[in-house]
């Protein structure tokens, strides 16, 4: 169809309405279908599908922090120490767990041996096991030999309390106080009878899986501090020779200065010569071991009076098959704590001279603890003169009963 116009010819489109009506209806059509698609195409949630975890939560956390390197390494580091704090945690509870059950072990195996080799077992025990240990500050052991009968009865008339007295120290005070000896070379022999007997009437003994012999005095200690132990548990375990004179009260105030301390070693230190030459007292058949002839020994206490601590008491028990035993039994301790982490105080109380000097010092104020001659290693004829002692040098029995531990 053409359209003539001032001379020119105008091509017109057949159906040009009905192109334009197309146009619009495919427009149309293209809305609706997009409207019906969102209204009712919506995909559904697929049945099964596990929720996001906290670790995916953490991992999709770090995704959208754009994986930061140094956050990851800050978080890493966090992750270890926190690990590291509680494995470390749970091997300290691990070492405290196994040190008591090795003093439980050889509580029980000192116990046993006792039992085995038909030891009286003291009636202490017997408590502590049905009700429980009792705390105690110290024990007091008093070495003592078979023909020392004179020398026991004048420390029982002097500084250590008896009968009901003796009872409540212990009860009241908890410090315990035995003679300390073992048995003959025949068990059961008339020596074994007397100590019997003797027991029987004060009750002071503390009798020890042991041969008494001047030569076994190493091995008679270390057995004195393995059943001690054993028997009572308490902060200081003391020996003493039967010829010292002892003001309880003041050893018990000089012990407690150090009560917070695990491993102290009391007493008064010396370093005397290691005597080589045979037949002279105190002969050391080892003295090779010490360095060249002429030398010293190492620091040690006088093996008159000295306390140690329970840990180290323990020690001894724990230890005691395989502790070395030299001639005298003073080096023999010092040489068992060789090594160890162990507090060596010096205290010069405890070995103070017999009056004056005791006398004068407790005058001024400064109470021996423990007195007795250089000369004889103990006070000279301790049987006849310990009375003498303790009246010019005794602390005075209220001091023991008014002191507070």
């Amino acid at each position: 169809m053409s359209w003539k116009s001032r001379g020119e010819i105008v091509l017109v489109p057949r159906s040009f309405m009905s192109q334009k009506w197309m146009i619009f209806l495919c427009i149309g059509s293209f809305c609706a279908g997009m409207f019906f698609t969102n209204r009712m195409w919506t995909i559904p949630e697929p049945k099964g599908l596990a929720r996001t975890t906290a670790m995916e939560a953490e991992q999709l956390n770090l995704v959208s922090e754009g994986c930061n390197s140094r956050i990851l390494q800050e978080k890493e580091v966090k992750r270890v120490i926190k690990g590291d704090f509680k494995t470390q945690r749970t091997i300290q509870n691990l070492d405290k767990t196994i040190s008591n059950l090795e003093m439980e072990l050889a509580s029980a195996k000192a116990t046993q041996e006792s039992l085995k080799s038909g030891a009286p077992v003291s009636e202490d025990f017997k408590i502590n096991e049905s009700s429980g240990r009792r705390k105690y500050l110290m024990v007091i052991g008093i070495n003592t030999a078979f023909s020392s009968r004179k020398r026991r009865d004048s420390i029982r008339a002097t500084w250590m309390p008896q009968g009901e007295k003796r009872k409540k120290l212990e009860e009241e005070k908890g410090i315990i106080i035995r003679f300390v000896i073992g048995h003959g070379a025949t068990t059961g022999g008339i020596l074994d009878r007397a100590i019997e007997a003797e027991d029987s009437k004060h009750g002071d003994f503390l009798r020890l899986d042991h041969v008494e012999g001047y030569l076994e005095l190493s091995a008679k200690t270390k057995t004195y501090f393995a059943t001690a132990v054993n028997l009572w548990d308490a902060d200081f375990y003391i020996k003493v020779d039967d010829d010292v004179h002892v003001n309880i009260a003041t050893l018990g105030e000089t012990l407690v200065r150090h009560r917070a301390k695990p491993r102290v070693y009391i007493g008064c230190m010396k370093s005397g010569p290691v005597l080589s030459q045979k037949g002279v007292r105190y002969h050391e058949p080892e003295y090779w071991k010490f360095g060249e002839t002429g030398n010293k020994y190492f620091r040690h206490a006088t093996g008159q009076l000295y306390a140690v601590s329970k840990d180290l008491a323990t020690y001894i028990s724990t230890n005691k098959n395989v502790l070395h035993k030299y001639a005298n039994e003073d080096v023999s301790l010092g040489a068992w704590f060789i090594g160890l982490d162990v507090e060596h105080i010096d205290d010069r109380r405890l070995c103070c001279g017999t009056p004056p000097d005791c006398e004068w010092k407790a005058q001024a104020g400064n109470v021996c603890v423990a007195s007795f001659d250089w000369t004889c290693s103990g006070i000279c004829r301790s049987h006849e003169r310990i009375k003498e002692v303790h009246k010019k040098c005794g602390e005075g029995e209220k001091a023991l009963w008014n002191a507070s531990f």
